[in-house]
């Protein structure tokens, strides 16, 4: 019996779970539509957008949220050369520009309060803002945690595959994060 489990526990298909964060990236696509399409019709009703001159810190952190999209292409890279070090190296650093993509956009918020911009105020425009803002730094969070797995897959003595697949995943949910903080990023530029 305790070979037979064995065997079942030794298969890995890394399919069913690919396909589940396919299926989040999915939701969370229609999920910013919704968002960016609610905000068009209310800019329409109202005539006009959200008036906001976007902190400088958006640009920062589109900047670096590009940077970091590199790097795990480098660290997907140096782990189909079997060069662990450098995979963890890179890995390491994609987690730091996470950080100081989250620490811009505290600045930006604290840059549009110091304006009167308000989550809470007479124009939901610069609501929206806030909200996709926020939400936007949730899937970044949870970018995090699929980082922090491969790294960990690297530091671990995991079958290739496992090691492989954490990338992947990683890979898949990080990339999807960048274009959308950019789609979300120009989105608001046109809509002022």
């Amino acid at each position: 019996m305790e070979l037979a489990m064995g065997n079942i526990q030794d298969t890995f298909d890394p399919k069913p779970k690919k396909f589940i964060v396919w299926l989040f990236v999915v939701t969370s696509t229609i999920m910013f539509g919704g968002f960016t399409s609610y905000y068009l019709v209310f800019a329409a009703s109202k005539g006009k957008g959200h008036g906001l001159v976007l902190p400088d810190a958006f640009i920062y952190s589109s900047i670096i949220i590009l940077i970091s999209s590199f790097t795990l292409i480098l660290a997907a890279k140096a782990l189909r050369k079997l060069n662990f070090g450098l995979q963890r190296n890179m890995l390491w650093v994609t987690m730091i520009l996470a950080v100081a993509f989250g620490i811009l956009q505290f600045n930006a918020w604290t840059s549009m309060v110091g304006t009167g911009a308000t989550l809470v105020g007479n124009n939901a425009a610069i609501s929206f803002i806030y909200v996709v803002t926020w939400v936007h730094l949730l899937h970044i969070i949870g970018g995090v945690g699929f980082i922090i797995n491969a790294l960990a897959g690297s530091y671990k003595n995991i079958p290739a595959a496992k090691n492989q697949y954490r990338m992947e995943i990683a890979s898949i949910f990080w990339h999807f994060i960048d274009i959308l903080w950019i789609y979300l990023y120009v989105f608001l530029l046109l809509n002022r």
